[in-house]
């Protein structure tokens, strides 16, 4: 798979804090893999880790809260992507308010939205949440993190 793997060392694309929420359990990761992936009806998808803690809480959820960070806070992108919430609330590091479903909505992000999970599709070691955007806060900024950005981030899960 060298040329598979030639191909996606060109890409560079935004990455994503997705956070949820069930009964008084939160969570949330770092996600690299997300898009729009329908115009009618508006749909997007995330792909959660199986290893990763959010994809349990996420499992169970409603709602995830998509977020976009700004390139300046590379330590979000840190701690959602390199501590694993078996280890650390990671809500108690930074401000936050409940969002829809209860989902943490991040004070610090750049946008957000909030999507109904419309279903759940296995991807092998990664599960594809389709979601149905239901809120939105968006800003004029466009300096976004990307995956270029955090390549020197080690997951907070085991592999």
């Amino acid at each position: 798979m060298g040329d598979f793997d030639a191909f996606v060392a060109l890409l560079d694309y935004p990455v994503h804090v997705v956070t949820a929420a069930v009964g008084e359990e939160r969570a949330g990761c770092l996600v690299g893999f997300a898009g729009q992936c329908s115009i009618r009806p508006l749909r997007f998808a995330v792909w959660i880790s199986k290893a990763n803690h959010t994809h349990g809480v996420a499992s169970r959820a409603g709602v995830l809260v998509v977020h976009l960070l700004p390139r300046r806070r590379h330590d979000l992108a840190e701690l959602f992507g390199g501590r694993s919430g078996d280890e650390v609330d990671k809500f108690a590091a930074v401000p936050w308010t409940p969002g829809p479903g209860g989902a943490p909505v991040l004070t610090d992000a750049a946008a957000w939205f909030a999507g109904r999970v419309h279903d759940r599709t296995d991807g092998g070691d990664h599960t594809g949440f389709l979601l149905d955007p239901v809120a939105t806060r968006t800003t004029a900024l466009r300096d976004t993190l990307t995956f270029r950005d955090v390549t020197d981030i080690d997951a907070g899960h085991p592999a």
